[in-house]
């Protein structure tokens, strides 16, 4: 795919227009960026974290950053791209010394996974009680359903009491009470199908409904292959660090207040 886009900073050379990248994203998209990454020239070295960071925004933030200014010492790479959203605030913050940062605007990885912002929106308007599953989710076991209960006494009973256990549990459950449909997206990867089985029966085994929404690829595959518009991505210069923005912008660049 030809790239489409040379992003100019004013303190430093143009990006190439066919720029060599340094990716650092969530495990939730591996497959799928295995999948749109082939072939690429772009990739120089790409890393994979670990889903559960999500449920510690500081400490998602803390890892990327210093795999950033491990990564920002290469001089073999144009920019540094992630494959994360704003994600509960968890990348708000990060910083750019030497290279520049790309993020997809968005608020999350479904919006990735949707292709927009506002194709996001749009479904969250028209089914505001849906539950997002991938294949990704699902393979951690981080998806509403039987396994989740598996997962969580397994996990939670290393740290805390059975009383406490079984309170954690019901808490979490109760979140998915506010949910009635079981919204399952796909790239196409060579796992959608017995996924999306998956998925169905996670809704069966809670009563919810259950729908299959085939996903719109570009977003991410514009992500790795430096097709980087303003409407689309955010990019933060060196010297300057990413901030929410209140607005359908969802991110802006600002300026590090340390």
């Amino acid at each position: 795919m030809a790239d489409k886009f040379a992003v100019h900073f004013p303190t430093q050379k143009p990006l190439a227009m066919q720029p060599k990248i340094a990716l650092l994203a969530c495990s939730v998209f591996e497959r799928e960026i295995e999948m749109l990454a082939e072939g690429s020239p772009h990739l120089v070295e790409t890393r994979f974290y670990e889903i559960a960071l999500h449920d510690r925004p500081d400490l998602l933030r803390a890892n990327l950053q210093a795999e950033i200014d491990e990564v920002d010492a290469r001089d073999d790479i144009d920019a540094i791209v992630l494959a994360y959203g704003l994600c509960g605030l968890g990348t708000a913050g990060l910083r750019a010394t030497h290279h520049p940062l790309v993020f997809p605007r968005a608020h999350d990885c479904i919006t990735v996974f949707l292709g927009s912002k506002e194709a996001y929106s749009g479904h969250q308007k028209r089914c505001p009680t849906c539950y997002y599953y991938t294949p990704g989710w699902n393979r951690a076991r981080r998806v509403p359903g039987p396994d989740r209960v598996v997962a969580m006494k397994k996990e939670l009973s290393q740290k805390f009491d059975e009383d406490d256990v079984e309170f954690l549990i019901e808490s979490e459950q109760a979140t998915w009470a506010m949910h009635d449909t079981a919204t399952y997206i796909d790239l196409g990867t060579d796992d959608a199908k017995p996924e999306a089985e998956y998925a169905q029966q996670c809704a069966d085994s809670l009563g919810w409904k259950f729908e299959h929404i085939h996903g719109d690829s570009n977003l991410l595959r514009d992500l790795l292959w430096g097709n980087w518009d303003d409407e689309r991505f955010q990019t933060i210069a060196p010297g300057s660090m990413l901030g929410h923005s209140p607005d359908d912008k969802v991110m802006r660049s600002e300026c590090p207040t340390t």
